[in-house]
């Protein structure tokens, strides 16, 4: 009987030896050896499913597309029985967490590897196949507890763009001289997505479609571990965790114990390996937004990865110690890293899942609900954006209690209404409740790799209070949106909508689209019974002969966004100017142009294209800045001029002209900078003030030169501003807005123009890190102005209200200057 059991075990080991050997390497099934080619994605997808087909270890799903159509996937490696048990083992994952109710049975530890979430950062998908086939044919004692999930590109278009590029280019065999063509990328580079964002940064906003697909994905696995495999420049040794200071406060002490742990593992095989790496500085674990983070406050140990590369490596390149970078170099070190950390936590399994387990008690938090108050939609839209993230939230009860005030920083007794929204910390994900709403983040040290203030009831313009008493509700927390429709009316005189949402300006780009002639009210007036706000949208019958189906197409347009519009049977108003009124302005179809290309930041071109493509749908035309002297402009009637934009003595002279005749320029971030100081504009660069009682730059100590040197930044920190809301470029806001500060260059307030939104005397930051003598320059200072110049007008931005697209609150401004200027 012990021989026959032997035998049969014989067997089985044979069969998996003879499966394994018949399992193609990535070389093999290629074509050619990995390494020496840059792989297209489509041939990457093509190997992981071919192991899904031919490996009873492999499963593959996809789960979305990017906008140019690619397919995004992720593949499940593990033992044979757990790939049968998928769905059990998620299930029971998922009841650690208490997202689902239960009692675990199974104790399979899961690990997350991620790869190229910036394009150019290409080894790293080509070590993602040989990493799932080394697991699969060396690792496999490793797959019985664990299951390791392997998204292998998550920027398909972004590597494509890159890769596409670097196979044009490159020379054969391969130049390893930095200045060669081939290692320097033209604009955009390939690290952006299809809108050109940095994906990376992009975790908890969610405002791209890659981030939306695979958010619900990662929701329905929630990892113990997530790797974020990245590249640096070429001269770095490869960094991996432990990370840097600052460390959010909800981050445990295991979370930092046990990438420790991984990152001594790590370095075993880097020192056998004579591999140059380092630990513990530059990339910190605060802004919740990253592919480490943003795990980590979601129970993971999430991790970044840096290898030196970059786009500008190529297949090989010279560093500074006089070797050769080559890509096989690279992939050799991210699949160590990776093989090592699913090594760590198949060791660790039964203490990691412990562990997972217990950060999900959040009892020891001590705000139990954020509450928020404020305009309607804006309220849905932070519904909609926690339902991304698969976070609980409902809408309140009349009851008083006490609550901290955001904007007094005190203690104050308040009244909740049925139309505030309360989002409680007694749920799963309550710790990332924290990160994303608490109104200011602990810092241990002000130097961080990115922003410092996120608060997103900030960033939706919202009343934010933060409760220590408990509030429950049977309410539902679905998105309360108005069931009626609107209805046609025949009789109205016309159509009215507010304007305090971006959603609204959606609407009057669709309405200029068909054609409609539509005005704004600059003043409040109420007809009817009915108040409106200055900024409101007037669509009157009588200038809209022309439209066939006049009410029809209003209807629809106005059903299909969601809004809620009011008929009229008068322009005869109750208070305010009738609809004849020269209050009652005109608002024309607009012919954009905005830059792009070389000088531009493509990021902020990015931003503004993914803006008017997917929030307003209303047409730009993109103008390389290339090409921009030879444009003839007077068929544009606004100009916008991304951050990074600096306009040379050509271009300004075209921009004076075009400004002159008519065209409105909408400058952005550092473009402002095109016509500080000049002559002819009024704008005006603050300038520094010296301290006498301040040590000289220069006796100041070396190592001690970063902290000083912070004390004259502002690394994305929240300025409360004063706002002339009685302005059209303001229309929508009140008296007071936040905005998030992204640096600490600084401009007077416009001696003739108009000063729409500013830093008073007695400014603060109120979230996030402004070193002092930054915050200096800040009082009295310009956020948003007009500065009119013949028959046209620059628009001043000095904050640009379309970061990352996550500052919801400002995109009105954005839109203001496009409609109503």
């Amino acid at each position: 009987m012990k021989n026959q059991l032997f035998s049969f075990i014989a067997l089985i080991a044979i069969f998996f030896s003879v499966q394994a050997q018949n399992i193609q390497t990535p070389s093999e099934f290629l074509g050619y050896e990995l390494g020496s080619n840059f792989t297209k994605h489509h041939k990457v997808v093509d190997y992981f499913n071919y192991l899904s087909t031919n490996s009873l270890n492999v499963s593959i799903e996809k789960y979305g597309k990017t906008n140019e159509q690619r397919p995004l996937l992720v593949s499940f490696i593990s033992s044979e029985e757990n790939i049968k048990n998928l769905e059990t083992i998620r299930e029971d994952n998922l009841k650690r967490t208490g997202i689902l109710k239960g009692i675990p049975n199974s104790k399979i530890g899961i690990v997350w590897l991620s790869y190229n979430v910036h394009g150019n950062e290409a080894s790293s998908t080509e070590a993602a196949m040989l990493t799932i086939y080394k697991l699969i044919t060396e690792k496999q004692d490793w797959l019985k507890n664990t299951i390791v999930i392997i998204d292998p590109c998550i920027n398909p278009d972004g590597r494509d763009r890159y890769v596409n590029w670097y196979n044009q280019k490159k020379s054969s065999p391969y130049n390893t001289n930095p200045d060669a063509t081939e290692h320097n990328e033209p604009w955009p580079g390939g690290r952006p997505n299809h809108y050109l964002f940095d994906l990376n940064r992009d975790w908890a906003w969610a405002s791209q479609i890659e981030t939306q697909q695979r958010l619900k994905i990662y929701n329905k696995w929630m990892p113990q571990i997530h790797v974020d495999f990245h590249e640096q420049f070429i001269n770095n040794p490869y960094y991996f965790a432990p990370g840097a200071e600052p460390y959010h406060e909800i981050i445990t002490d295991w979370q930092r114990d046990f990438q420790t742990k991984i990152g001594k593992n790590h370095a075993k095989y880097f020192d056998k390996n004579g591999w140059r790496y380092f630990t513990k500085e530059s990339f910190d674990l605060l802004y919740p937004s990253y592919g480490d983070t943003y795990p980590t406050y979601m129970g993971a140990i999430g991790m970044t990865y840096e290898q030196a590369g970059h786009g500008m490596a190529g297949l090989g390149i010279n560093t500074e110690n006089n070797t050769v970078l080559t890509l096989k170099d690279r992939i050799a070190h991210h699949t160590t890293t990776g093989l090592s950390t699913v090594e760590m936590a198949s060791k660790n399994t039964l203490k990691m899942v412990s562990e997972f387990s217990n950060f999900f008690d959040n009892s020891k938090l001590k705000y139990k609900n954020y509450i928020l108050k404020g305009d309607k939609e804006k309220i849905e839209n932070v519904i909609k954006f926690l339902k991304k993230h698969e976070i609980a939230s409902f809408y309140a009860d009349t009851k008083k209690l006490k609550a901290f005030d955001y904007a007094s920083n005190s203690i104050k007794t308040i009244k909740t209404s049925i139309n505030d929204l309360i989002i409680p910390t007694n749920q799963p994900k309550g710790k990332m409740v924290k990160v994303l709403f608490e109104q200011q983040a602990k810092l241990s040290t002000p130097i961080t790799y990115d922003i410092t203030a996120w608060s997103l009831p900030y960033a939706f313009g919202l009343d934010a209070f933060a409760s220590e008493i408990a509030i429950t509700s049977d309410k539902n927390s679905a998105i309360k949106t108005f069931n009626d429709e609107n209805q046609l009316n025949k009789n109205a005189y016309a159509y009215i909508n507010k304007w305090n949402e971006v959603s609204d300006a959606a609407f009057l780009g669709d309405l200029l689209e068909e054609g409609f002639n539509v005005r704004f009210s600059q003043k409040d007036f109420s007809v009817e019974g009915n108040q409106f706000k200055k900024g409101s949208l007037i669509i009157m019958r009588g200038e809209n002969e022309h439209v066939a189906n006049f009410d029809e197409i209003v209807v629809e347009i106005a059903n299909r966004l969601g809004k809620k519009i009011t008929a009229t049977t008068t322009g005869f108003v109750d208070l305010g100017s009738d609809f004849g009124s020269a209050n009652i302005s005109l608002i024309k179809n607009k012919n954009i142009a905005v830059l792009s290309g070389k000088g531009t930041s493509y990021l902020s071109f990015g931003e503004i294209w993914h803006f008017f493509e997917t929030q307003l749908n209303y047409p730009i035309n993109v103008i390389n800045t290339d090409n921009f002297n030879r444009i003839n402009l007077s068929k544009y009637q606004v100009l916008i001029l991304p951050n990074g934009y600096r306009a040379d003595e050509q271009s300004l002279k075209k921009i004076t002209s075009f400004v002159s005749e008519g065209g409105n320029i909408i400058t952005i971030g550092s473009s402002v900078n095109s016509f500080a100081d000049k002559d002819g504009f009024n704008l005006k660069k603050k300038k520094t003030k010296e301290d006498d009682t301040s040590e000289k730059s220069n006796l100041i100590p070396f190592d001690q030169r970063e902290k000083e040197n912070i004390k004259k930044q502002i690394t994305g920190s929240i300025f409360k501003s004063n706002v002339d809301d009685s302005h059209p470029l303001a229309f929508g806001y009140n008296a007071n807005y936040y905005s998030l500060k992204l640096s600490s260059t600084a401009f007077e307030l416009l001696e003739k123009g108009y000063n729409v939104a500013y830093f008073p005397e007695n400014t603060i930051n109120i979230s996030g890190y402004a070193g002092p003598d930054a915050l200096k320059q800040v009082p009295n200072s310009l956020l948003f102005g007009i500065e009119r110049k013949g028959r046209g007008n620059i628009i001043y931005m000095v904050d640009n209200p379309l970061f990352r697209s996550f500052w919801e609150n400002g995109k009105l401004f954005f839109a203001n200057a496009v409609f109503f200027n």
